[in-house]
This record gives structure tokens, sequence and C-alpha cells, in this order.
């Protein structure tokens, strides 16, 4: 028996709808646990009709309850991010679906390698970012000294700073990004978003107060589209948030478009998440 065809490393496809049946209806195996995450978090083997991919399996039984995200939980909106990073046409999180797996209903997404090579976050010396980086804020570093840590001044995060707000993410960590060889790049850990209160806390404040670009402008617009009434991104995400939750989405996408400028910390909490990375 042939061997089945391998989907390559997100970056290569080109049809998520055919990615996205995969990691729903194909047989997972469990290939082990990532240890470093809060929550259960499981590398997985999915194959379906001759074809396999290495894929994220995060079953609900194995959430930690978060007394600050009460309703809903992680696995759903996993998928909700997913959801409207598709309809802003810019593709920043890997297929990502709801399932039945071994340890019961969780999401699956398509796992992603990351270019080790390509640097979006570092840490300077002096209170400037330099050319072609945005600066964060002030970071301790060994020996009780500071730094800045800068974030790389790149249209791609720019992209995901505006997702972000209107997911209302409240934990995007430098490790959650992960570039891609062929210059492409994704973000995952979507967990603890689509809050009804404001939350934001993310390290891509490079860009806060400033106006959103024309592409931005556009995207938003075809997100109030499909958020209006019946749209076809209400309906997706209808099952998937509470009311509450999908009411909160519109009124985001309406203050940015509004301003015409990227959100800018409350000062009602902590702006990054902790740790940083």
């Amino acid at each position: 028996m042939s061997a089945p065809e391998r989907i390559p490393p997100r970056g290569g496809l080109t049809e998520d709808s055919a990615v996205c049946e995969l990691l729903a209806e194909g047989e997972l195996a469990v290939r082990g646990r990532i240890r470093e995450a809060s929550n259960a978090v499981l590398y997985c083997a999915v194959e379906l009709d001759g074809r396999s991919a290495a894929c994220v399996y995060k079953p609900v039984a194995g959430e930690r309850p978060l007394w600050d995200f009460p309703d809903g939980n992680l696995a759903r909106r996993e998928v909700a991010a997913y959801e409207v990073s598709r309809a802003t046409g810019w593709d920043l999180v890997p297929p990502t679906v709801l399932r039945d797996g071994p340890y019961g209903e969780g999401m699956c997404q398509l796992w992603v390698e990351a270019d080790p090579a390509e640097e979006l976050l570092a840490l300077v010396e002096g209170e400037e970012a330099g050319e072609g980086w945005k600066a964060i804020g002030f970071a301790e570093v060994p020996g009780g000294g500071a730094a800045l840590l800068v974030h790389a001044d790149d249209q791609r995060l720019r992209r995901l700073a505006v997702l972000d707000a209107v997911i209302n993410n409240a934990d995007r960590k430098g490790g959650h990004l992960l570039p891609t060889v062929d210059g492409r790049l994704y973000a995952i850990d979507h967990g603890v978003t689509f809050n009804a209160e404001d939350k934001l806390r993310t390290l891509l404040w490079g860009w806060a107060g400033d106006a959103l670009t024309d592409d931005a402008v556009e995207v938003l617009g075809l997100l109030a589209a499909g958020l209006d009434g019946e749209g076809a991104l209400a309906a997706r995400l209808a099952g998937l948030i509470t009311p509450e939750e999908l009411d909160a989405v519109r009124t985001r996408v309406a203050a940015l478009l509004r301003t015409g400028r990227h959100p800018e910390p409350s000062g009602a909490w902590p702006a990054i998440p902790w740790p940083p990375v």
C-alpha cells in the first residue's frame, strides 16, 4: 500500500476547505503532548483518503477554567478566531475546526513549521527602536538592567494587530507568531479572545494611535458586512461564541471604522501579556 500524500506545512496550501475537511473528518492519531502549554495540547497526525497532515488537537476536557472567561470554551474561541481570519482574506490563522477526537470535543488546527531564522522581536539598547522596528516598552534583563523591547515594523504584524483588536485578544505573545520559510506569517493560541469586555493585551502596540491602512479599512468594511444581521460570518460565529460576544465583535469593528485608527492601551490593566514571549 502506498504512503498517504502528506499535506505540506501551512504556506504551501491553496485550498483551506480541503484542509479543513481533512482536519474535521480524518482519522486522528495522538503522537505526543506539548507540555509547555497551560492546557492540554496534543500533537497529532490526521489522515483521510490518502492525504495526511500534522496537527494540534486541544480537547475541551483538558481546559482549565478561567474566571474572567466564564462563557463557552477555549476550543470554540480558537475556531471563531480562524473564521474571522478567513473572512479578512489575510489568512493569519492556520485552518482550524471543531471536531470530536480521542478525548472528546476539541479544536483541531493544522501544524505550522516556523522559520527559526526570522526575527520579529528583539531587545535593543537605548531609547529608540531603530529603523525597521517599533517600540513596545522597556523590559528587565539579567543583571538588573533594562532594554527596549521592539517588534518588527512588518505589514504582516500590522494586519495581525488589527485582527487582534477585532477578536479582543487578551494574550498576544511572541511565541504565538509563526513566520514560515515562504514569507508568510501565522498566529496561534486564540483561546482567550472574544470577551464582551475590553481585554486587549498584546505585544503589537507599535502602531497604537496610528491611522489604519487603506487595506485594513477595506477589510473591516467586509467584516462589518459579514457581521450584519444574517451575514455569513455572523452565522458561523453564532455557534461558537455567545450573542453578547458576537455583538461586541460588531461594536469593535464599528469603532475601528469610526476612529480609523489602531487602538491604544486603555490603562485599566497591564497592556502587555506576561510572560511576553
